[in-house]
């Protein structure tokens, strides 16, 4: 095992800039996903890592040794792709033992890793098939196996499990997740879909436009996003968002003006910020409720959407042109068309500058960070 490390690396294709001065270090044995949206970078990154891609500027270790002259067959890592890559005319012991054979591996080397991995990953019944006899989750453990048997001090995964349907997305989470605690091996994992990332990851590097906006675990990027992109990003429906003006604070209390005569308090640090700045509100579904306080936000229902064991309705508001989302507690009856006020509580209120930078969490809130 290895630790992997990126120091200030940048990529570009042409005059289009794909990495941006990246710096990130992934411990011995931890497993990291990257995510972003499409064309953010990030498998350009598990390329420049691999030696697939050569960097423009900036260091790549692996261990402790700087590898951006090192081909990728020397690097000790091993890559699983999307798309298998397995050779169809070969069967599955055959396609496992490839590799191995090419490294000059006697038989019986040979022969006790492919069935050691097989056997690891429930296929050793499979081994005298071909690929296209198999499912699609048989042919990502043979693309798996085939990387277990090199023995590599870091794995790199590139969206391995986009071409599964959701069911067998959900299973092979499971089974990439029980393979690490077992082989404890370095891992960095790219993916563009967040609950992937934040099932599976020790640590998540969100990358946006080839940077590295915010690195941290899912409760961190969830609880503590850095940005108004993160804050975003992370979050099924995604956080909603209120363009308002910073009102005064007290109290380690910012008011937040929403719109003329409808404020609502964020229990964030404005030190840095003047009353009267543009600033942009955040709240998740499940942190807006139906309220009776003074103060609380007229609003309309237009959508109730049921997905079984969770309801959301979709609510409109006189000062916002998109509606804002609210996780509806199980036995709260409401129907599209009923008009309601809502509120949050300010603990649960983010803010945002107009850089999209995150103001602070104030001491004592449940996303703060320890002093």
């Amino acid at each position: 095992m290895a630790t992997v490390e990126l120091r200030g690396v940048s990529k570009g294709f042409g005059a289009t800039p794909v990495l941006r001065d990246v710096s990130l270090t992934v411990a011995d044995g931890e497993f990291l996903v990257l995510v972003g949206p499409s064309g953010c970078g990030k498998s350009t990154l598990l390329r420049a890592i691999a030696g697939l891609d050569d960097v423009d500027s900036g260091d790549v270790l692996i261990g402790d040794q700087r590898v951006n002259d090192v081909p990728p067959a020397k690097r000790g890592i091993a890559m699983v792709f999307q798309s298998y890559a397995l050779y169809p005319h070969m069967s599955l012991y055959d396609n496992m033992a490839f590799g191995l054979r090419l490294m000059g591996k006697d038989r019986a080397e040979i022969d006790g890793a492919v069935r050691d991995a097989a056997n690891l990953l429930d296929i050793e019944h499979l081994l005298d098939r071909k690929p296209k006899a198999l499912s699609g989750g048989q042919r990502q453990r043979v693309a798996i196996g085939r990387a277990i048997v090199r023995q590599p001090s870091v794995f790199l995964f590139d969206e391995p499990l986009s071409n599964l349907d959701a069911a067998l997305r959900v299973r092979m989470r499971y089974e990439f997740a029980k393979l690490h605690q077992r082989l404890k091996t370095t891992t960095i994992y790219v993916t563009h879909d967040q609950v992937e990332a934040m099932t599976l990851a020790d640590r998540i590097a969100i990358l946006d436009r080839g940077k590295v906006q915010q690195i941290g675990t899912a409760e961190d990027l969830y609880e503590r996003p850095a940005t108004q992109f993160v804050a975003g990003f992370i979050g099924s429906p995604q956080m909603n968002f209120i363009a308002a003006k910073l009102g005064r604070s007290s109290g380690g209390t910012a008011n937040v003006e929403i719109a003329d005569g409808l404020t609502l308090k964020a229990a964030v640090d404005t030190a840095s910020a003047q009353p009267g700045d543009s600033v942009m509100l955040g709240i998740r579904p499940e942190h807006l409720a139906v309220s009776k306080a003074p103060g609380a936000i007229p609003a309309t229902v237009t959508l109730i959407e049921w997905l079984g064991n969770v309801r959301f309705a979709y609510i409109t508001t006189a000062f916002s042109t998109d509606p804002l989302v609210m996780q509806l507690p199980p036995k709260l009856a409401i129907a599209e068309g009923d008009k309601v006020s809502i509120s949050a509580r300010p603990a649960d209120c983010h803010l945002f500058d107009a850089d999209g930078a995150a103001f602070p969490r104030a001491s004592g809130t449940p996303g703060a960070l320890a002093a």
